[in-house]
C-alpha cells in the first residue's frame, strides 16, 4: 500500500505515481486509457492553463457534467494551480444552479456537452463567469478541453501548497432551503487517507482495477478515484450509474473493488443476468451513504461472495467516520445494522441536547472530531458556527453506541430525507411546493420505499375553495427544484400539527407511515 505519510500536498499523488510507475494505466474510460506518466502530464498542462485564464489560487471553477477520466485531469490540474474544484449536481434545477454558481463566486465553466444548453442562461445571471471550457469537443465559441489542456505548457513549477487552503466545495442541501459549499481542505485529505489507511479498508494495492461510478459531485464519487490513483491502482470511469454495465464491467475489466449506494446494489441483484455474472475478481465492495436492509446485503454477499465493508460519514467529513468490517457482517454476530466502529484517529459520541456524551444504547445526536471535519461552510460563518462546536461536528444524525462500540444510525435530528443516497431537506422541498397558488401550508416527510429506501412525501394544507391534483403539485414542483427532490406522493389533510411555538410536529406525520419499522431510517 502507498505510504501517505510522505504526503505533504494532494499535488504530490500524481508526481510521485509518475515516478513509481509512469508506464501502468492510472485510468480507463470508454475506448480511453491514460497511464500514469500522461495523467500528471496533463495535470500539469491544466494547471498552466487555469492559471492562465487568470485563474488564481483560492479561485473557484465549477465542473457540470458527468463523469469522465477528464474531470480527474481537470482536479489534479488544480491541486497544482491552487484552485478549488466546484463539483455541480447535474441533476439540479437552474435556478438551483444560479444559486450554487454565485455563492461560489465561479469563475470559469467546464461544462459537459450534456449541459450545453445551459450555458447562455448561467452567463448571463452569473457576472464572475468569465470562461467557458467544452469537455467533450468544440462547441459554439468554447474552446474544447483537450484542445485548451494541450495550449499550455507542459512545466509543473511547483507552487507552493497551504494545508489549510480549500482544494474543493462540495455543496449539501440546506436545512434553510439553501445548499451550503463545503470547504474541503488539502490537510482535511490527509487525514482521510490516513484514517483510511488504520482502519485497514483503504488498503488499495497498486496494479488492482477499482470502479468509479458514483457521481463525482458527491464525496463517494471523488474519493473513488482519487484514493484509487494514489495508491497506483487502475480506475475505470462510468459516466452515470447504469447497474447493467456495471454486471458488464465487473467481468471485463477485473474489478478488485468498487463502491455502491445501497440502491444500486438492489438495482444489480434485480438484473437477470445478475445470477450468471463472474463477480470473482471482486475483492471488497464498499457501500454506505444510506441505510441497507438486512435481506438485501445478506443476499449481495450470498451471490457476489467477496468482502463487504459499510463505509458512514458525510461531505463534512469527506465521508469518512465509521466502518463495518467485513468480519463484523457475519450475521451470526448481529451487526448488520450497523453502521460499524470509529476510525482510528476519528473522535466520535453520542450526546445530549446539553452536549453531554451518553453511555451506551442511550440516543443522542452523533458528533465526530478529527482532521477530516471540514474547514466550514463557505461565506456561511454562522452556519458553520452551529455546525462545528468546540471542535465536534454536529451531524444531525441520531444514533448510539451498542456496548461493543458500534454505531447504529436511529434517526435524523435535521429530518434530513435520503433517496438513493441523496441527501433531501424538506425545507428546499417545501420552499418549491409552497410557491403553489393553491398552498396554504405544506411539511414534507420521508416515507419507506422498497427501492429508494425512501421516498419524499408531501403533507399539503389547500386554501379555502382551491382544488389542486397531487399530479399537478409535483408537476409544478419539478420547474423550480430537481426532479430526485420532488414529492414522489402528496396528501392533502386539514391543517397540520404544530408545537405551541409554531414549529411542525414532524415526527407525529411520519410515524403512521413507519409503523412496522424498528427505526426511523430506511
Amino acid at each position: 500500500m502507498f505510504d501517505f505519510s510522505a504526503l505533504d500536498s494532494l499535488a504530490e499523488i500524481t508526481r510521485e505515481q509518475r515516478r513509481l510507475r509512469p508506464d501502468a494505466t492510472a485510468q480507463i474510460f470508454e475506448d480511453r486509457r491514460t497511464s500514469f506518466a500522461e495523467l500528471d502530464e496533463a495535470a500539469s498542462r491544466v494547471a498552466n492553463a487555469l492559471l492562465d485564464l487568470g485563474l488564481q489560487p483560492g479561485a473557484r471553477f465549477a465542473y457540470l457534467g458527468k463523469n469522465s477520466d477528464r474531470y480527474f485531469e481537470l482536479l489534479f490540474g488544480a491541486f497544482k494551480a491552487g484552485n478549488v474544484a466546484v463539483s455541480v449536481n447535474w441533476r439540479l434545477a437552474l435556478p438551483e444552479l444560479l444559486y450554487i454558481f454565485n455563492d461560489a463566486q465561479c469563475e470559469a465553466l467546464f461544462v459537459g456537452a450534456e449541459y450545453h444548453g445551459l450555458v447562455p442562461e448561467l452567463l448571463a445571471a452569473c457576472p464572475r463567469l468569465r470562461a467557458v471550457v467544452a469537455m467533450d469537443g468544440e462547441a459554439a465559441s468554447w474552446p474544447a478541453f483537450t484542445h485548451w489542456r494541450d495550449a499550455a505548457p507542459s512545466e509543473d513549477f511547483h507552487l507552493p501548497v497551504n494545508p489549510d487552503a480549500e482544494v474543493m466545495l462540495l455543496y449539501t442541501s440546506g436545512t434553510t432551503g439553501s445548499p451550503k459549499g463545503v470547504q474541503i481542505t488539502t490537510a482535511n485529505y490527509l487525514a482521510f487517507f490516513r484514517a483510511a489507511e488504520l482502519a485497514q479498508w483503504g488498503d488499495i494495492q497498486a496494479g488492482e482495477v477499482n470502479l468509479a461510478c458514483m457521481p463525482v459531485f458527491h464525496v463517494a464519487g471523488v474519493n473513488m478515484g482519487i484514493l484509487s490513483i494514489a495508491q497506483g491502482a487502475s480506475v475505470v470511469v462510468m459516466k452515470e450509474v447504469d447497474p447493467a454495465q456495471i454486471l458488464d464491467f465487473i467481468p471485463r475489466y477485473g474489478i478488485n473493488n468498487a463502491f455502491f449506494v445501497p440502491a444500486v446494489i438492489l438495482f444489480m441483484l434485480q438484473q437477470p443476468r445478475a445470477a450468471t455474472t463472474d463477480f470473482s475478481s471482486l475483492r471488497r465492495l464498499y457501500y454506505g451513504a444510506s441505510p441497507i436492509a438486512e435481506d438485501l446485503l445478506e443476499k449481495a454477499r450470498a451471490l457476489i461472495g467477496c468482502e463487504f465493508f459499510q463505509l458512514y460519514g458525510l461531505t463534512e467529513t469527506v465521508g469518512a467516520a465509521t466502518y463495518l468490517p467485513a468480519a463484523a457482517h457475519a450475521p451470526e454476530l448481529g451487526k448488520l445494522r450497523s453502521c460499524g466502529v470509529p476510525y482510528p484517529g476519528i473522535d466520535i459520541r453520542v450526546i445530549d441536547e446539553a452536549g453531554n456524551a451518553l453511555p451506551p444504547t442511550a440516543v443522542g445526536e452523533v458528533v465526530i472530531r478529527s482532521g477530516v471535519v471540514m474547514k466550514g461552510y463557505w461565506g456561511a460563518p454562522a452556519a458553520t458556527a452551529e455546525a462545528i462546536v468546540d471542535g465536534w461536528f454536529r451531524t444531525g444524525d441520531a444514533g448510539y453506541f451498542d456496548t461493543d462500540g458500534y454505531l447504529y444510525i436511529h434517526d435524523r435530528v435535521k429530518d434530513m430525507i435520503v433517496s438513493g443516497g441523496e441527501n433531501i431537506y424538506p425545507a428546499e422541498v417545501e420552499n418549491a411546493v409552497f410557491g403553489h397558488p393553491a398552498v396554504a401550508d405544506v411539511a414534507v416527510i420521508g416515507v419507506p420505499d422498497p427501492q429508494w429506501g425512501e421516498a419524499v412525501k408531501a403533507i399539503v394544507v389547500l386554501k379555502p375553495g382551491a382544488q389542486l391534483s397531487p399530479e399537478d403539485l409535483i408537476a409544478h414542483a419539478r420547474t423550480r427544484i430537481a426532479a430526485y427532490k420532488t414529492p414522489k406522493s402528496v396528501d392533502f389533510i386539514a391543517a397540520l400539527p404544530r408545537n405551541p411555538s409554531g414549529k411542525v410536529l414532524r415526527r407525529e406525520l411520519r410515524e403512521p407511515y413507519w409503523q412496522g419499522h424498528p427505526r426511523r431510517v430506511n
